[in-house]
């Protein structure tokens, strides 16, 4: 059986801001994941730290002062493109014509700013249908158009509306319908549940889920604040601090009573309400004045002189594969993921970059539960 290769392969992706006066914001520095087939890799962090300048990196969508590096290469499906599309360096004649509401479907942060101020609802709806789908004919679409709607839970008597009629609530949905019009290979949803209601929040996940659900060749990459969305739907979560991915574990493990193993990690999830609820302590540091070393060392109190140097992505005690790992001259290798026994290509998970992360709970046995 051949090997089944990631919907989206991320290495050691950066993007730099240039500004005035030769200063260089350092926004995203070697992001480095994969999200598989079938998968939602759920993306957590802090405002600021990165995450939305690495979903308009993958887009194509960054300003004229940036400059990137590292790869993002697109897996193929069939009749959607050239296979392994480098999202980096391609062109906008094809991010436009073949990635972007085709390849990619984008729920964005900001849906007002998306929407079409002089135009309705249901019109940007149809438009959507009959550019990305076989849909003909004024009632076919019209229809499809209803059905994207219900989809996203976006009332159909507000269809006829323009956007500016609409609450933020409803704007975010009306960005959800018209991303999954398409069936998209890759969905990539930043903040899909802003403005939305706790019901509404949950029905929006779970209509996500089961947009990668439906095809076992689709996958959703999930840009949030929400870590109770994440928990929901989640497979996998990637964290980042200061723009760098500082943690990648299973969904399962990471909101689990063992947890995450970076401190940062570990502070998100204690600051929750239903947990410690305990604050991280500090601020983050800027981004254009970043440290040498670990950037959460200011807060950590596992830090020592050892976070004076730059943690790298290190495998855990569970065995898995690590995104790099360190040769003996110090340099970052990158390491492409493991093959499974069906011959599957497996995502990169199960890391960690910090030189104290939380030891790991030992596993609950009849001998130490009884002591």
């Amino acid at each position: 059986m051949s090997g089944r290769s990631p919907v989206l392969a991320v290495r050691d992706l950066s993007v730099r801001f240039l500004m005035p006066g030769g200063r260089r914001i350092a926004a995203v520095t070697d992001a480095h994941f994969d999200v598989a087939p079938g998968e939602c890799l759920a993306l957590i962090g802090e405002s600021g730290c990165g995450k939305s300048v690495l979903a308009s990196a993958l887009l194509g969508l960054l300003p004229a002062n940036a400059e990137t590096a590292g790869s993002a290469r697109l897996g193929s499906a069939a009749d959607q493109g050239p296979a392994d599309l480098d999202l980096l360096t391609a062109d906008e004649r094809t991010l436009a014509r073949t990635v972007r509401g085709r390849r990619i479907g984008l729920i964005p942060q900001s849906p007002a700013a998306h929407l079409t101020p002089v135009r309705t609802i249901r019109s940007q709806l149809e438009e959507t249908v009959a550019e990305l789908t076989g849909v003909r004919g004024r009632s076919g679409l019209r229809e499809a158009a209803e059905e994207a709607a219900r989809r996203a839970a976006f009332p159909p008597d507000h269809l006829d509306r323009h956007p500016h009629e609409l609450s933020g609530g409803l704007a975010q949905r009306a960005a959800t319908a018209l991303a999954l019009v398409g069936d998209a290979p890759l969905l990539l949803a930043d903040e899909p549940t802003t403005g939305l209601d706790r019901d509404l929040v949950d029905r929006t996940v779970d209509e996500l889920r089961r947009h990668v659900d439906a095809d076992g060749d689709r996958a959703l990459l999930m840009i949030t604040h929400d870590l109770a969305a994440a928990e929901r739907i989640a497979d996998r979560v990637a964290v980042m601090y200061a723009g760098r991915i500082v943690e990648l574990a299973d969904a399962e493990t990471f909101f689990g009573p063992s947890g995450p193993r970076h401190p940062y990690s570990r502070g998100l999830l204690d600051a929750l309400p239903d947990r410690a609820f305990t604050p991280i302590p500090g601020m983050p540091p800027e981004l254009g004045d970043l440290p040498e070393g670990c950037a959460f060392a200011a807060r950590c109190e596992r830090a020592d002189a050892a976070c004076g140097a730059l943690p790298p992505l290190t495998v855990d005690a569970s065995g898995d594969v690590p995104p790099l790992t360190v040769d003996a001259s110090g340099d970052r290798q990158p390491v492409t993921g493991s093959v499974n026994s069906r011959g599957d290509q497996q995502p990169l998970t199960g890391s960690v970059a910090c030189h104290h992360p939380v030891p790991v709970a030992p596993a609950a046995t009849p001998e130490n539960a009884r002591a």
